[in-house]
């Protein structure tokens, strides 16, 4: 059983040799451990600190990529190298490496697919009030777009077996969590969560302040929720225009009544109820048109599902 541990890194010289010297070499039912750390266009020597604090593998992006492409990156150089479980840790030592033991212990005593590190934000001293009510907010809406039960959405603190991160593929070009979560949660996978502890760290280079990630992780959940749940987001997107469109129908048709059959003025009423009821039909065919597209996706999805996976095995057999 060989399991890669993997650290996407942006100008981390300062604290990758310490995340490195953290990650235990000696786990139970693992055979191997081996690091990988994905140098996401460091300015820095990042990447020589990497090699002579004892990581395995390096890769060197030649230009800054971002944490998601460099997350998908290191994902697939893992399944390459042969990983059974890889698990994603940050390269500024938010997340201790001495829990991953704990982290990866739900995979192979209760079969998880994927497993989270839930780091309890209402105990972490050096989060502020808002950052604890936003990451609660925002998982709970997470959890009811994923179907899981996973309190802490953005925690990058993550274990997947081989088949689950053959299956998973990211297409947020901001951060992968979110966009996992949700792609795991729609493919019924088997999605748990572990408590651990935090240490405190230098500001988020992931995102412009509260707002700048508000927006762009609001975007992945409705992204990508819309791409596996078409038919269900077109519906409740074309509601408000069907509930206008009923109650303006419902007045016209009690005034038509009461005016003995007649109906006097009332044009406005009757464009805006007429407007709203094609707009909302409209908006379901979108839907039904999403919903086909939707098929396809399932189909791509399978073919680079196989694709990946005879990938992977030819690389590890070398």
């Amino acid at each position: 059983m060989k399991l890669i541990v993997q650290i996407p890194a942006f100008n981390e010289e300062e604290h990758i040799a310490a995340v490195i010297h953290q990650i235990p070499r000696n786990i139970p039912d693992i055979s191997t451990v081996e690091v990988l750390v994905i140098d996401d266009g460091s300015t820095d020597q990042t990447a020589d600190a990497a090699y002579e604090a004892g990581a395995d593998h390096v890769i060197s992006l030649h230009r800054n990529r971002g944490l998601a492409a460099a997350f998908q990156i290191g994902l697939d150089a893992s399944l390459r190298l042969g990983a059974d479980i890889i698990v994603n840790t940050d390269g500024d030592g938010q997340y201790p490496g001495d829990q991953i033991p704990q982290l990866v212990d739900p995979i192979f005593s209760s079969h998880a697919d994927l497993v989270i590190g839930n780091r309890q934000v209402d105990t972490v001293d050096h989060f502020s009030f808002q950052k604890r009510w936003l990451q609660k907010f925002g998982s709970w809406i997470v959890r009811i777009a994923s179907g899981t039960n996973v309190p802490d959405a953005p925690s990058g603190f993550r274990a997947y077996t081989r088949e689950t991160a053959l299956r998973l593929f990211v297409v947020s070009d901001f951060s992968y969590t979110i966009d996992n979560l949700i792609q795991a949660g729609k493919r019924r996978l088997s999605v748990t969560h572990v408590p651990i502890r935090t240490q405190p760290t230098r500001p988020s280079r992931l995102h412009r302040g509260n707002w700048n990630f508000i927006k762009r992780q609001a975007a992945t959940i409705v992204r990508t929720y819309a791409t596996y749940e078409p038919l269900k987001t077109f519906f409740y997107l074309s509601l408000p225009f069907f509930t206008i469109s009923f109650f303006l129908f419902i007045r016209l048709t009690y005034i038509f009544i009461r005016e003995g059959f007649n109906l006097p003025g009332h044009v406005q009423s009757l464009v805006v109820a007429s407007v709203a009821m094609i707009v909302g039909f409209l908006v379901i065919m979108f839907g039904l048109i999403a919903d086909r597209i939707g098929d396809n996706r399932r189909l791509m999805d399978e073919i680079l599902y196989r694709i990946r996976n005879q990938e992977s095995d030819n690389k590890s057999d070398r």
